[in-house]
């Protein structure tokens, strides 16, 4: 299986102001340090770290919403120069567009791509019932619940076909067992449509129920701490695997990589607090 995404060496810095300084005083401040990884075609790759470790600002990246400092970061052996359409985008937030339908939405960005009504409507129905929403094309975002909402974001950006899939934890705001159902459908639909997914979390639970591979990130500044090869991550998706001793150590190694780095991110938002 070829790459479809390489980081290579990739560093990203930005000027902020300085707290400490009276005056317009900035600094520097390194979000990523020699982030090097790569990602095969079809692959869904957990990502965890703690809170500012770099997690969002990989995605941005990944996504050519910035560029990075230094490195490299390249799709089917190209560097990415901006957004496009080969990759798609699902936030935390669902940022549907309120005055427009569920089948509305899912065909917004068909629209742009000058694909024709009839066909727009097909490929909205479509994707509407592979996340489970058939029925549902003529609600309003504020008619749906918040599970039915963020359904309705990641069939947006199927729609148009992307390659590549960038969640930036897209479940987080849902409730528990919303966040459950949701995390099974999402493995439902990746390996019936087999795109390469990268899925950002805070959670060590849903990043060893997601992930083929998991990359465990250090605190500030951000890099690849380690990548694990997942054990349990072939099995039947109606077995309840969370239960199981398997996941329970994958649970467990996870959170031995990540405690040092949570308390160092602690730690620095204690002496931030009191600078």
């Amino acid at each position: 299986m070829t790459d479809k995404i390489q980081f290579n060496h990739v560093s990203k810095v930005f000027t902020i102001r300085d707290s400490n300084e009276r005056k317009n005083g900035i600094k520097e401040f390194t979000a990523i340090n020699n982030v090097h990884f790569s990602v095969k075609a079809g692959e869904f790759l957990t990502l965890v770290g703690p809170s500012g470790c770099g997690k969002s600002t990989l995605l941005d990246l990944l996504g050519g919403l910035t560029k990075p400092t230094s490195g490299q970061i390249l799709i089917d052996g190209k560097p990415i120069e901006g957004p496009g359409l080969d990759r798609g985008i699902v936030f935390q937030q669902y940022a549907l567009f309120p005055w427009k339908t569920a089948k509305g939405n899912i065909e917004f960005g068909l629209e742009a791509k000058g694909i024709p009504k009839k066909e727009r409507t097909e490929i909205a129905r479509h994707f509407l019932a592979l996340v489970g929403l058939s029925g549902f094309e003529e609600r309003y975002p504020h008619e749906l619940s918040g599970g039915m909402k963020q359904r309705i974001a990641i069939a947006r950006s199927l729609a148009y076909e992307p390659d590549v899939l960038l969640m930036d934890e897209p479940f987080a705001a849902l409730d528990a067992q919303t966040r459950e159902t949701l995390q099974t459908e999402l493995l439902r639909i990746w390996e019936k449509t087999k795109k390469t997914i990268i899925f950002i979390t805070h959670g060590i639970d849903e990043a060893v129920y997601l992930g083929e591979r998991i990359a465990v990130m250090t605190s500030r500044p951000g890099s690849i701490k380690q990548m694990i090869q997942n054990p349990i991550h072939s099995r039947n998706l109606d077995e309840d695997i969370r239960s199981t001793p398997g996941f329970a150590q994958a649970r467990h190694h996870i959170w031995d990589l990540l405690r040092e780095e949570v308390h160092q991110s602690q730690a620095f938002e204690r002496k931030n607090e009191t600078a």
